[in-house]
């Protein structure tokens, strides 16, 4: 299977730019994002820099690179110089700061000035609804609602991921993005419930050429691993 294989394009998660790379010739890639954690985890320290560099690498790809202020003033300075890097770079902006303000109003300065935004960290219908209200007319936007860190807390996402689809057809180019995907099934279901977009950590889009084998091929390569498994360490029981 390829991308043509699905309905719905898949963002590679990371910041890692090797594993960017092989994520992109896997030939299921329509675009990437970042944050800072990933950028924590992937040993950036020159953020410019590994922006620069993934923009390079990828110049026909959106890419999505997140704001490092707290506040509105802050983040509005960062956004306009990330905003600057390329055309298709989306600047990711979080629904709320870390004392739980909203930032409706920057996300709509930022709309109105014609940012490409990725307004992130969004769990809940009310921010969904008060996001898409904030983007202005005419521009192309993500509203990326983190479906699995709701599902890491046993809530039932089903309905807030088809709320989050009927909100965003409100304006158009509100395009809907599944975040936090723990497993290749994600895909299907965020497919299934009309996203437009679902990002997907390197480790499980290695995983994608699974994709289509029936039940009994599963059992069977299951069973081969562990025989390789077996003869590699050596041991026995008899």
């Amino acid at each position: 299977m390829n991308k043509s294989s699905f309905n719905i394009d898949i963002y590679s998660d990371g910041a890692e730019l090797n594993k960017m790379k092989n994520s992109y010739t896997s030939g299921y890639i329509n675009g990437f994002t970042t944050n800072p954690s990933l950028m924590k985890a992937g040993g950036v320290t020159n953020y410019l820099e590994f922006a620069k560099q993934a923009l390079a690498a990828f110049p026909d790809m959106p890419i999505s690179f997140e704001v490092f202020g707290d506040d509105p003033e802050t983040m509005k300075k960062e956004a306009l110089v990330l905003n600057e890097l390329g055309e298709h770079v989306f600047v990711k902006i979080p629904v709320i700061n870390s004392e739980g303000e909203s930032m409706a109003s920057l996300i709509q300065e930022l709309s109105r000035l014609g940012l490409k935004l990725n307004i992130t960290a969004i769990t809940t219908e009310e921010q969904v609804q008060t996001t898409v209200n904030a983007f202005s007319e005419g521009t192309t936007n993500i509203v990326s609602i983190f479906v699995g860190r709701l599902n890491d807390a046993g809530i039932d996402t089903t309905t807030f991921v088809q709320r989050s689809r009927e909100i965003c057809n409100q304006k158009k180019g509100s395009l809907l993005l599944w975040a936090s995907t723990r497993e290749v099934y994600n895909i299907c279901e965020a497919e299934r419930l009309g996203c437009d977009i679902i990002t997907v950590p390197p480790a499980i889009i290695e995983k994608l050429g699974g994709v289509g084998k029936s039940a009994e091929e599963i059992s069977l390569d299951t069973v081969k691993t562990f025989q390789k498994d077996i003869s590699e360490l050596g041991y026995s029981i008899l």
